[in-house]
């Protein structure tokens, strides 16, 4: 076990993790996990705060994104990570937006009617 846990520090002080550290390749993907943090954090909201062009708009951000990662090379893992946390999170929310707008509302206009 202490020999794995050398392995890990030594890697962990390696030059070329340094260098990955101070790139744009970590630290883009970081500034960026604000959006599907905030979306998550939206989940718990009323949906009629949701804007339905929004969040197909980031939808389509992040699966553009999520292949841009992917096909980079070196593959940026952290950002397609980031990317599809993100898409899981619009796509609730984008159900969460169809569910009140349409699929309750025609419950209530049936029911008002009866």
């Amino acid at each position: 076990m202490s020999g794995m846990a050398r392995k890990l520090l030594n890697q962990l002080k390696s030059k070329e993790f340094r260098e990955y550290l101070m790139s744009t390749h970590f630290w883009g993907p970081v500034a960026n996990w604000g959006i599907p943090l905030a979306a998550i954090a939206d989940t718990r909201k009323d949906p009629s705060f949701i804007s339905g062009k929004m969040t197909f708009a980031l939808s389509i951000y992040s699966l553009m994104f999520m292949r841009f990662a992917w096909k980079v090379q070196p593959r940026n893992l952290l950002l397609f990570a980031c990317h599809f946390t993100n898409e899981c999170a619009q796509l609730t929310q984008g159900a969460r937006f169809i569910n009140y707008y349409y699929i309750q509302a025609e419950n209530k206009t049936t029911e008002a009617k009866s």
